[in-house]
């Protein structure tokens, strides 16, 4: 999100003075911090990313709709709106590509925003994050403890980018990690780099970007695909304060049929475990319901 202002680059790569207050979810435990039994962190940790791999090649081969709504609020009164919803599709050659399907006139900036290039890429990229084994050295981890998430129990980590490079994005906060499956079911954080302006007056542009929650469901059996994510935040400008409530939506996965081999735990997954079935011992963390509009 952007406001006319100058820039000041402004990067927070410290876990510990990331986030002040993590959100409390009814159906979550207490945070332990008691060490894992029977296997080290860093175990955790590479046996998670290999997974994450895994999981992020799979996704690569589904379809599915991505529904996004953005307001900007006074009090309970939307001041702004952005709502964009589209289908992430296969073409007859098996590429893949997005389709808009419903993408009315943007009223952001009657709010005092508008959406610039990183909101653009969190939306498909940092909203659904996956750290997989080939992002694991550009992060710093650290294992907080134990944690339940409804009838899951989780190991908890806090990550944050090493070092900035160039205008990639990152991802800065808070991962649970299921303790069975070793995948990540909720991420709980905010994308970096934020842009910032430390003086009154000025001409050019501040970015700065909400804290969101995101949970994952279990699909097909296999895979814990991200289902929804919130964010209800207020983003401090230099001129104003500004509310900002975010609804992403990813629903109705179906895997594409095509050639690509989909494995798990590096065996290739029978197409009759690939249909998009849930079975009824299906375990996932009960997302909120949807906010009324």
């Amino acid at each position: 999100m952007k406001r006319p202002l100058r820039i000041l680059m402004h990067f927070a790569v410290v876990v510990s003075s990331l986030l002040p207050a993590l959100p409390t979810l009814a159906q979550e435990g207490a945070l332990e911090n008691t060490p894992p039994k029977g296997i080290t962190s860093d175990e955790i940790i590479q046996r998670f990313a290999a997974k994450e791999k895994e999981f992020k090649a799979a996704r690569d081969q589904y379809t599915y709709r991505q529904d996004i709504t953005v307001k900007t609020l006074d009090g309970s009164t939307t001041t702004g709106e952005y709502h964009e919803v589209f289908d992430v599709l296969f073409d007859d050659k098996g590429r893949r590509l997005e389709n808009v399907v419903f993408a009315p006139q943007s009223s952001l900036e009657q709010g005092g925003l508008s959406l610039d290039e990183g909101d653009v890429q969190d939306f498909r990229n940092k909203l659904p994050f996956v750290l997989t084994s080939d992002e694991i050295p550009e992060y710093n981890i650290i294992y907080v403890g134990q944690q339940t998430e409804d009838e899951l129990r989780c190991y908890v980590f806090d990550i944050a980018p090493k070092q900035i490079v160039g205008k990639k994005r990152y991802f800065q906060g808070r991962i649970w990690v299921d303790d069975n499956d070793f995948q990540i079911v909720k991420t709980y954080g905010q994308a970096v780099p934020e842009i910032r302006d430390t003086k009154k007056k000025g001409n050019k542009t501040e970015h700065l970007y909400p804290k969101f929650t995101t949970w994952r469901q279990q699909i097909d059996g296999k895979y814990w695909f991200p289902v929804y994510t919130r964010a209800d935040d207020t983003l401090h400008f230099n001129l104003n304060d500004i509310h900002i409530r975010e609804i992403v939506k990813y629903q109705d996965y179906k895997r594409f049929g095509s050639s690509v081999k989909i494995l798990y735990q590096g065996q290739e997954i029978p197409k009759a475990d690939q249909k998009d079935q849930k079975t009824p011992d299906q375990k996932k963390p009960d997302a909120p319901q949807t906010p009324q509009k």
